[in-house]
């Protein structure tokens, strides 16, 4: 059995990267299709987009909230949408946010 992978983003630490899985995959769940997400979860958010590697195509001109939407196409479900400050929103996911090899924009 491997070695456990911690995940460290700004806002809180898990131990294993399973628990920051299903952590975001559980407040993902919580949300509507349409819905905006709280500030709170906002923040883990914003934290774990960090460590996307199309962090700052990402954020744009910034972020005015995320919210839950359907995924685009190929995928199906929902996902995560990030809605900028110039009212263009994009998409993104968690889990690539959670692979072993991160970007970190500094």
């Amino acid at each position: 059995m491997g070695k456990a992978r911690q995940i460290v983003i700004d806002t809180r630490t898990f131990a294993k990267a399973g628990d920051a899985t299903v952590f975001f995959r559980e407040m993902l769940n919580r949300y509507l299709v349409g819905q905006r997400v709280s500030e709170a979860d906002s923040r883990d958010l914003t934290a774990l987009l960090k460590r996307h590697h199309e962090v700052s195509e990402k954020v744009g001109v910034g972020i005015s909230f995320f919210k839950v939407d359907d995924a685009p196409e190929p995928y199906s479900g929902k996902c995560f949408w990030i809605v900028r400050i110039d009212k263009t929103e994009i998409d993104f996911s968690y889990p690539h946010c959670l692979k072993a090899s991160p970007y970190i924009d500094k």
